[in-house]
């Protein structure tokens, strides 16, 4: 597979499929802004868990094991397992409640992410620096051909909207959707439901595009097609092996590195 191909994974039925509305996943399929959240969690995570006590290695790696698995999830929801693992292990006097800690981790992942707004606003870089290659191109081509765009994150959704508008990209989203404030409730979900059910959009006729097992599993499970976005944030582009192979597991029909082939994404959707 050269890294810009389209790895097909399960054959698409076409006399099913007719594709008008695609929903994107943003940190990680669109968006590199907040490339390097994992770095941000994992000393998080072992620090509240082993408290003053040295963190094992078996503690490491099952932090980094869970993060791994858990990309796509609402942030809300990986902390509550960290205030699981915290009373498991018992080496804290102090549990505080999955907010607090969902708090404490958005205030330091903010920091770096803030920074990088803060590079675009004031013009000292443009949106390529944070885009996965090709994303442009290909939301060009999409709004051109009247595919309606929407947006589902597990980051807080006033984030969503803010980094959505830093990196130029406003004019191509009918909606966006983020992690509701102060609830657990899984956007991605409920926008998927809503396309089906409000809107009307049959599965086949909605494609699910993004680089975490959540998105791409509930669009197998609701019969829409699911595009694995194997992305290297670091990079901007090439193929992230450990993410192909978890989006292969949660059923992708398809896999890609960037969106620089984006012609052939068109091509293999049918879409003309």
């Amino acid at each position: 597979m050269a890294k810009t191909d389209i790895e097909i994974i399960k054959p698409l039925d076409y006399e099913k499929i007719g594709v008008k509305a695609i929903l994107f996943d943003f940190d990680g399929t669109i968006s590199t802004l907040r490339e390097g959240w994992e770095r941000i969690m994992e000393p998080l995570m072992i620090e509240m868990i082993s408290g003053s006590s040295p963190a094992s290695e078996d503690l490491v790696q099952e932090v980094k094991a869970y993060i791994d698995e858990s990309t796509g999830i609402q942030t809300i929801f990986q902390m509550r397992w960290l205030v699981s693992k915290i009373r498991e292990y018992g080496y804290s006097d102090i549990v505080h409640d999955e907010w607090w800690y969902k708090d404490e981790y958005n205030r330091r992942l903010m920091e770096s992410v803030q920074e990088r707004i803060d590079r675009l606003n004031n013009g000292d870089v443009g949106s390529k620096e944070f885009l996965i290659k090709g994303s442009k191109k290909l939301l060009d081509a999409l709004k051109e051909r009247g595919i309606e765009l929407y947006i589902a994150s597990g980051t807080d959704h006033k984030d969503v909207i803010n980094e959505i508008e830093a990196l130029g990209l406003s004019e191509y989203f009918l909606d966006a959707a983020g992690a509701p404030e102060r609830r657990a409730d899984c956007s991605k979900i409920k926008v998927m439901k809503d396309l089906i059910d409000e809107k009307g959009f049959s599965p086949g006729e909605l494609v699910v595009i993004g680089d975490g097992k959540v998105e791409i599993s509930l669009a197998v499970d609701m019969g829409a097609t699911a595009l694995g976005m194997a992305t290297d944030e670091v990079k901007g582009f090439g193929l992230n092996l450990r993410k192909r192979d978890r989006l292969i597991d949660a059923g992708a029909h398809a896999i890609v590195a960037d969106f620089s082939n984006y012609e052939d994404i068109l091509k293999w959707l049918n879409i003309e």
